[in-house]
């Protein structure tokens, strides 16, 4: 991401921001290629965010037609249904999102994104993936580590009041203030198996609950050949049978997922849209720290739940990587 400095234009309309973080940061976000998958609301507050800090482009991955589902917490589709014109909902987003910043290119790609090969990744910089399976994410977290180029990869999910976000940097260098001094900091990254296969009874005690009832209905989803989200109220047996051999098989106690918690996460399959502005400016926070190099990134999960209020940052890696 290194290149040109900042044009005159572009130094006008980011004045602000550079005043924040520096021409340098705001340099290497002008140069930066983002690529986003499933539009969904989160995504949506995530893709707002960082068009108006000023990235070079952002591709839109969502070849879904637009159903009430999606209407629910996407503010970037129109509600009058007179302009879908037999648009995708990427379509429909990406229109929307060129009104926010015209010096940023938002365009479409059309396709599956577990069939989108290496030397199609290693066009961007950001690589955000939303709501996909087990299998996907895994599948594009490892492509992303196989390029020549750092790919920086996240996952976001959002069900209900409760969100969840996974960062991989893979091999991140910044830099970080410290008291006077800028100090520099590197910090390695586990790929998204190597973090969900990290015995749970090798975890800290007080990790959080929501980590284990995502992996729960992660697994059941993926057992019962499942999309994300496409659980429901009468699963919840199937749910909570599962807890107990996970939890069974990992030494864990069944205490450390409560079934109300996994009740909520069945029955709430929709996203809230307040909690879909918490992750998503938390996402587009993050992501513009790892183009800029600036502050320390989170490592490597992130969990939001509206019930408490609480966001917590969770290192789910092996033992000895964990700083």
């Amino acid at each position: 991401m290194d290149g040109e400095e900042l044009t005159e234009q572009e130094t006008a309309l980011y004045d602000r921001q550079i005043r924040v973080w520096g021409a340098d940061a705001q340099r290497r976000l002008s140069k930066a290629h983002i690529l986003v998958c499933g539009m969904k609301g989160t995504v949506a507050e995530f893709c707002k965010n960082i068009v108006l800090a000023g990235v070079s482009s952002l591709t839109l991955v969502d070849d879904r037609v637009v159903t009430e589902e999606a209407l629910s917490a996407n503010f970037l589709i129109p509600p009058d249904e007179n302009v879908y014109g037999g648009k995708t909902v990427a379509e429909l987003c990406c229109d929307s999102l060129k009104d926010f910043n015209p010096m940023v290119r938002v365009s479409v790609e059309k396709g599956d994104v577990s069939s989108f090969g290496g030397e199609f990744l290693a066009k961007y910089d950001v690589m955000v993936v939303s709501c996909c399976s087990f299998a996907t994410k895994k599948l594009i977290s490892e492509k992303c580590r196989k390029l020549s180029k750092h790919v920086a990869f996240y996952a976001v999910d959002c069900r209900d009041s409760c969100g969840e976000i996974f960062v991989d940097l893979i091999h991140h260098r910044y830099s970080k203030r410290k008291l006077e001094e800028t100090i520099e900091c590197q910090q390695q990254y586990p790929s998204f198996e190597e973090a969900i296969l990290v015995p749970w009874r090798s975890l800290p005690k007080k990790v959080s609950k929501l980590y284990f009832a995502m992996r729960v209905i992660e697994r059941f989803e993926e057992a019962e050949g499942r999309s994300p989200g496409e659980v429901s109220i009468a699963d919840l047996p199937g749910v909570l049978k599962l807890k107990k051999e996970l939890c069974e098989a990992n030494s864990l106690s069944e205490s450390h997922i409560p079934d109300a918690l996994l009740e909520r996460l069945v029955t709430g399959t929709r996203e809230f849209p307040p909690v879909c502005a918490v992750i998503g400016g938390i996402l587009g926070q993050e992501v513009i720290k790892a183009i800029s190099g600036k502050g320390e990134p989170l490592k490597n999960f992130f969990f939001f739940d509206a019930v408490d209020g609480k966001g917590i940052i969770e290192d789910i890696s092996s033992p000895d990587s964990r700083s």
